[in-house]
C-alpha cells in the first residue's frame, strides 16, 4: 500500500509540464497560465506550482482567487489573477515557463510560492537558493522594481497529509526538509527586503484537522487557502491603498 500511495504522490508532485490522462480517482493535472480576463484597477501576478493553482479545489477556492475576493470586499478592485503555475513544477521549471510566457508590462503586486517539488525530488538546497533568488528578482521586476509589492509565501508541510504519512518518508523527516527549504527562501526573501508570509506552522494543523486537506488527500482544501489569503490580505491592502 505504501508503494502505491508513494507512486500516486509522485505523480501529483512531479508531473511538471507532461500531459497525460489522469489516473483513476485522480484530479486532472492543472496548468494555469491564464490572462487576467476580469477587469480591475489593480493587476495581480501569481507565480508557483500546485499550491498556487489550487490543485483539487475549485479555481475560486485557490488562494490567489480568494485573495482577489477579499481585496474586493475591501473596495480594492483587482482583476482576475494572472497565474503561471503547474502541479509538479520546481524552481527551474517555473523559470522556464516565465520566459516562455514572454510577459510584458508590470503588475500591481506579485506572489511567489515555490520549492516543494525541489524538496520532494531531493534537489540540492544550494541549487534551490540560486534559482529561488533569481525568481525573486524576476518577481520584483514584474512589480515594477517595487519590493513592497512582492509577497513570498512559505512552503506548506505536506508530510502531515494522508498521502504524506504513507509516502515512505516519516512526517518528521519531511518536516525537517521543508523547514530547511523554508529557512533558505526566508533568508533570501528578507535579505532582498521583500515581505515573507509563513503559513507553514498553520499548515501542520492538517495532521489533526482533515477539513484542511483537499479530497485528493494531499493538497490544501479551500479552507486552508482561506487562511493563506487572509494572512496576505492586510499586507497587500496596505500596499495597494
Amino acid at each position: 500500500m505504501k508503494i502505491l500511495l508513494s507512486a500516486i504522490l509522485f505523480s501529483f508532485l512531479t508531473s511538471g509540464c507532461t500531459k497525460r490522462a489522469p489516473m483513476i480517482n485522480e484530479p486532472a493535472i492543472n496548468q494555469a497560465t491564464n490572462p487576467s480576463n476580469g477587469t480591475g484597477n489593480f493587476t495581480y501576478l501569481a507565480l508557483g506550482d500546485s499550491y498556487t493553482i489550487g490543485e483539487a479545489v475549485k479555481q475560486t477556492e485557490s488562494f490567489p482567487y480568494q485573495l482577489q475576493s477579499l481585496l474586493k470586499n475591501q473596495n480594492i478592485n483587482v482583476a482576475n489573477p494572472k497565474i503561471i503555475a503547474t502541479t509538479g513544477w520546481t524552481t527551474d521549471e517555473l523559470q522556464a515557463a516565465i520566459k516562455k510566457e514572454n510577459l510584458t508590462g508590470t503588475y500591481s503586486f506579485v506572489t511567489l510560492l515555490i520549492g516543494v517539488n525541489n524538496q520532494y525530488r531531493g534537489y540540492p538546497i544550494s541549487t534551490y537558493k540560486k534559482e529561488f533568488a533569481e525568481l525573486l528578482q524576476t518577481a520584483i521586476a514584474f512589480a515594477g522594481g517595487n519590493k513592497s509589492k512582492v509577497f513570498v509565501v512559505s512552503i506548506p508541510d505536506w508530510g502531515v497529509t494522508p498521502f504524506g504519512k504513507n509516502s515512505g518518508k516519516s512526517p518528521q523527516t519531511i518536516a525537517s526538509e521543508i523547514d530547511s527549504f523554508n529557512g533558505a527562501n526566508q533568508e533570501i526573501t528578507l535579505a532582498a527586503g521583500v515581505t515573507y508570509t509563513n503559513i507553514t506552522p498553520a499548515s501542520r494543523n492538517a495532521a489533526t484537522d482533515s477539513s484542511l486537506v483537499a479530497s485528493d488527500g494531499l493538497h490544501p482544501s479551500g479552507k486552508m487557502y482561506t487562511e493563506w489569503a487572509t494572512a496576505l490580505l492586510t499586507k497587500v491592502t496596505v500596499v495597494l491603498k
